[in-house]
C-alpha cells in the first residue's frame, strides 16, 4: 500500500511532495510482520519504485535521490537482519514446544507393543491440529496375568484439561489391569479416577479444569479365543473376519465415564465375542467415523477396512491412514486414534457358549 501510494504521488502533479521516508518505512514494517523474505521483497519492491520514480522524474544527480538510496538499503539490511534473527528464535522455540510434546507423547501414549501373548498389535495416533502431538484421544495394551487388555477411550474437550482428563483415565486403567479379575471392576477404577480429577482445582487453584466426559472401551483377550469388551458410551469396535466387518455392538447402551449418575442401575459386566485366529479387531475414536470429505459425507470405515490388504497390523493401519487422509483431503476436524490387534494361531478352540453374535455393518 505504501509502494502504491509513493508511485500515485510521484506520477502524479505532487510529485514535488516527499517521500522518501515513506519508501524508507517500508521495509522496517514488513520487518515486523512478514519473514525474512516477505522483508526481502518489500525492500527490492521500495528500491524499484525509488529508481523508477527518480527515473520519471528526471531526478538523478540530485543529493536526494542518493540519499533516499541509502537509507532505503540501510533500512532494508537491517530488517532483514532483524526478521531473520525472529524467524530463527521463533522456530527454536516452535522445535523446543515439539519436542517438550513429543516427550509427553511418549508418557501419555506409549507406542503399543507389536506382540502380545496371542496378538499382534499395532496403534495410530493423528492429530487435527497441525504440530500437534497430543490431545483427549487415549490407549493403551497391557499383557496380563488375565490375558491382555486394552482400553481406547476418548476425552470431551480440547486442550490441557481434555490431556489431564486422558492421563487420569490411563493411569488408573495401567494400575487396575494388573489386580482385578473382572473387567468392569477396571472400567470403574477409571471412572473413579476420572472424578476425582474433575474435582480437583484447575490451574491456579480456582475452578474445576474437568468439565466433560470420557467415553471408552476395554477389550480383554484370554487364552481362549474369545474376546471380552466393556462399552461405556464407546464407538463399537469393528471386527475383521475372512474380509467382513462386523460391528461388536454392547447389549445394552452404557453412559460415558463421568455420566454414571444420570443412569439407575448397576452397569454389565464384560460381554464375549468369538475371536478366532487370523480376526483382526480395530478400536478406534469417533474422530475417525467421523471425519468429512469436502461433500460432508463421513469416512466410511467399515468398507475401507474389508478393502485393505495388508499382511501385518502396522501395515493395515498406514494403509487405512492413507484411505482417511484421501477422504479428508488432508484435514481432520478432530483428533483420531486407531489400535488393531490380530489373533495369532492357538491350539485353543471358541466356546460355544454364551457368545452373542457380531453385528454385520
Amino acid at each position: 500500500m505504501i509502494a502504491l501510494l509513493v508511485v500515485a504521488i510521484e506520477l502524479s502533479p505532487a510529485h514535488f511532495l516527499y517521500t522518501g521516508p515513506l519508501l524508507t518505512a517500508t521495509p522496517a514494517l514488513a520487518a515486523v510482520t512478514m519473514g525474512p523474505k516477505g522483508t526481502l521483497a518489500a525492500a527490492a519492491l521500495a528500491l524499484l519504485v525509488s529508481i523508477t520514480t527518480a527515473t520519471y522524474n528526471q531526478a538523478w544527480g540530485s543529493q536526494q535521490v542518493y540519499t533516499n538510496l541509502l537509507a532505503l538499503s540501510l533500512v532494508s539490511l537491517a530488517g532483514i537482519t532483524m526478521s531473520s534473527a525472529a524467524h530463527t528464535r521463533r522456530q527454536s522455540e516452535l522445535d523446543q514446544v515439539r519436542r517438550i510434546a513429543e516427550a509427553a507423547q511418549t508418557v501419555l501414549l506409549r507406542p503399543v507393543p507389536a506382540r502380545l501373548g496371542p496378538i499382534r498389535a499395532a496403534s495410530m495416533y493423528l492429530a487435527a491440529e497441525t504440530g500437534a502431538q497430543i490431545g483427549g484421544d487415549l490407549y493403551e495394551a497391557v499383557q496380563t496375568r488375565y490375558g491382555v487388555r486394552l482400553i481406547v477411550g476418548d476425552v470431551r474437550g480440547k486442550g490441557l484439561p481434555a490431556v489431564r482428563s486422558a492421563a487420569a483415565v490411563l493411569g488408573a486403567f495401567r494400575e487396575a489391569v494388573h489386580y482385578e479379575d473382572e473387567l468392569a471392576e477396571v472400567m470403574d477404577h477409571c471412572a473413579a479416577a476420572l472424578r476425582r480429577e474433575s474435582a480437583g482445582p484447575g490451574p491456579g487453584g480456582h475452578v474445576p479444569h474437568a468439565e466433560g466426559f470420557v467415553t471408552a472401551l476395554l477389550a480383554q483377550v484370554p487364552d481362549t479365543c474369545v474376546i471380552e469388551l466393556v462399552n461405556r458410551g464407546h464407538p463399537p469396535p469393528l471386527l475383521l473376519r475372512q474380509g467382513t466387518v462386523h460391528a461388536l455392538m454392547p447389549s445394552a447402551p452404557q453412559p460415558p465415564l463421568g455420566l454414571e449418575d444420570l443412569v439407575t442401575g448397576p452397569h454389565d459386566n464384560a460381554e464375549s465375542y468369538p475371536f478366532a485366529p487370523g480376526d483382526r479387531l480395530l478400536l478406534h475414536t469417533d474422530g475417525v467415523i467421523e471425519a468429512r470429505n469436502p461433500r460432508n459425507e463421513f469416512f466410511d470405515l467399515p468398507e475401507a477396512m474389508g478393502t485393505v490388504r495388508a499382511p501385518t497390523p502396522p501395515e493395515f493401519l498406514t494403509q487405512l491412514h492413507r484411505a482417511l487422509i484421501h477422504h479428508t483431503h488432508g484435514h481432520l476436524a478432530d483428533d483420531a486414534a486407531m489400535l488393531l490387534i490380530e489373533r495369532l494361531d492357538t491350539d485353543h478352540r471358541v466356546p460355544v457358549s454364551s457368545h452373542h453374535a457380531p453385528t454385520s455393518t
